[in-house]
């Protein structure tokens, strides 16, 4: 395999691990976060500002892995 090849292979991954891990996340928090207002209505606006802040969190690492994937590509041509 050439360099660039492997190079490739590599931003694919990272692409892959950096998308799949935060969106199984998100759906936890998601889930979770449904199942507490449920429960408690009354810290519906508690809940759902800390789910905002987390679900952004969670997708700066996705974000991260978009900006090491372009870095990767831009060492192949």
């Amino acid at each position: 395999m050439t360099d660039s090849a492997i190079i490739a292979i590599a931003a694919a991954i990272a692409i892959a691990l950096s998308t799949l891990g935060p969106s199984i996340g998100q759906g936890i928090t998601a889930k979770a976060a449904m199942e507490s207002i449920a429960r408690q209505p009354d810290a519906a606006k508690d809940i759902r500002s800390t789910l905002i802040i987390s679900l952004a969190l969670m997708e700066a690492l996705t974000i991260y892995g978009l900006l090491i994937a372009f870095m990767l590509v831009s060492k192949i041509a």
